[in-house]
């Protein structure tokens, strides 16, 4: 859970910060508003898991180890290096947007594997693809559009992601349910933590 609240975080700042022009105001203020109730939605669910979760039977894997670590290092030098480039070959300001989006939707498939997480590799893929077609838009007259592309729909991704795995995460467990609860202090409660 604290992957996905950190998912909508981000997915909620792409839409925060990349809503603008060509967009109607009215849409950007929904999509502004939509951004910050899911991510409010993924934090209730979490503080919801959290409350309801117990410890864990046997050794978990870390999931924040040297291979997360690894993964991380490399993305900020790729994130901080390639718009640093991007601006060295004068390069649009919104090329940054899908740098960004290209970058971090890459780092979700590296990290699938480290994670033996497939699921995230998904979300990945479809980051990566937003990512490369603002890059391409970034090189037509249709630049404006980048941000929209490669930060909207990416924020949307991570959002819709967000808030669909952790849905299915607590209620897979009854942790939304009234037996959940019944259940939490039963010695018979079997249930295992998320």
């Amino acid at each position: 859970m604290t992957g996905l609240l950190v998912g909508a975080v981000f997915g909620a700042v792409f839409v925060i910060v990349n809503a603008q022009d060509p967009l109607h105001p009215v849409a950007v203020n929904l999509l502004k508003a939509a951004a910050c109730l899911a991510a409010a939605g993924v934090l209730a669910m979490w503080f919801v898991a959290a409350r309801r979760e117990r410890p864990a039977e046997g050794p978990r894997r870390p999931m924040f180890g040297r291979g997360y670590l690894i993964v991380v290092a490399a993305e900020v030098v790729l994130l901080i290096g390639g718009i640093r480039v991007l601006a060295m070959l004068g390069r649009p300001e919104e090329t940054n947007v899908a740098w960004v989006a290209l970058v971090v939707g890459v780092h979700f498939i590296a990290l699938a594997p480290i994670w033996k997480e497939w699921a995230i590799a998904a979300p990945g893929v479809l980051l990566s693809v937003l990512g490369v077609v603002g890059l391409v838009l970034a090189s037509t007259a249709a630049v404006t559009w980048v941000p929209l592309v490669s930060g909207v729909l990416s924020g949307l991704v991570l959002l819709t992601g967000a808030v669909a795995f952790g849905w299915r995460a607590v209620t897979a467990h009854g942790v939304l349910t009234g037996e959940a609860a019944s259940e939490v202090g039963s010695p018979r409660s079997g249930a295992t933590s998320l």
